[in-house]
């Protein structure tokens, strides 16, 4: 698969946090629940089971909005939170792992038609953070979303999770390895890891510059 990476992100290490506030706005089971309607720009955060997605979002808000759960396949729903930062404001959109091999057929249908309408009928998607896990990199099924969301023109960022467990001296060759073997993203990969906060500002940083690009840094 090509690579798209362009410029590095931004963010330099040492600065201040960020703080978002943060509020649950919608709960969706069904694609009947989903508001379709044309809003708040939506930064979606989407990745396999068990990627660390809720604690990433926990780690961005500075604050436990995100249930997080040593059982892969948890969260069943789209989830919603309203995020603002002095008078500019978006959605991020949480929405379920993929891959987990215990669903069943009719939840995996579910899941599939519950994706689809989200990705295929929102008209607010600025941006998919496609979250993968440091240790192995992209697998089948994220190269599979990554295709597929790449064919309907929604644009992608990659997101390295957990890569805390990883000795910081090998994340440069890491991100170069994955880079080379091919992957779509606007911009070089973020290397995040939650637990101490590696590159969280950076990402909080690189979000509000993709939404509000017009926005000076004394501004945020």
């Amino acid at each position: 698969m090509p690579s798209e990476t362009s410029r590095h992100n931004s963010g330099a290490s040492g600065e201040a946090p960020i703080h978002w506030s943060v509020e649950l706005a919608h709960t969706c089971f069904l694609p009947s629940q989903l508001p379709l309607e044309p809003g708040l720009m939506e930064v979606v955060f989407s990745g396999r089971s068990n990627v660390g997605k809720s604690t990433l979002i926990n780690a961005l808000f500075r604050r436990k909005v995100a249930h997080t759960s040593g059982t892969p396949g948890k969260t069943r729903s789209i989830n919603y939170y309203r995020a603002s930062h002095g008078d500019r404001a978006w959605y991020l959109v949480d929405v379920p792992g993929y891959g987990y091999a215990k669903r069943g057929g009719e939840e995996r249908n579910a899941w599939l038609r519950l994706m689809e309408s989200y990705f295929t009928k929102s008209p607010n998607i600025a941006v998919v953070m496609h979250l993968v896990d440091f240790r192995h990199g992209l697998l089948e099924n994220d190269t599979t979303l990554q295709s597929w969301l790449y064919d309907l023109g929604i644009p992608l960022q990659v997101v390295f999770t957990k890569a805390d467990k990883i000795a910081k001296s090998k994340h440069r060759g890491l991100v170069q390895q994955y880079v080379k073997k091919g992957l779509y993203s606007l911009n070089k990969p973020y290397v995040t890891g939650a637990a101490n906060s590696l590159g969280i500002t950076e990402l909080q940083r690189g979000i509000q510059d993709l939404l509000f690009p017009e926005a000076t840094a004394e501004e945020l």
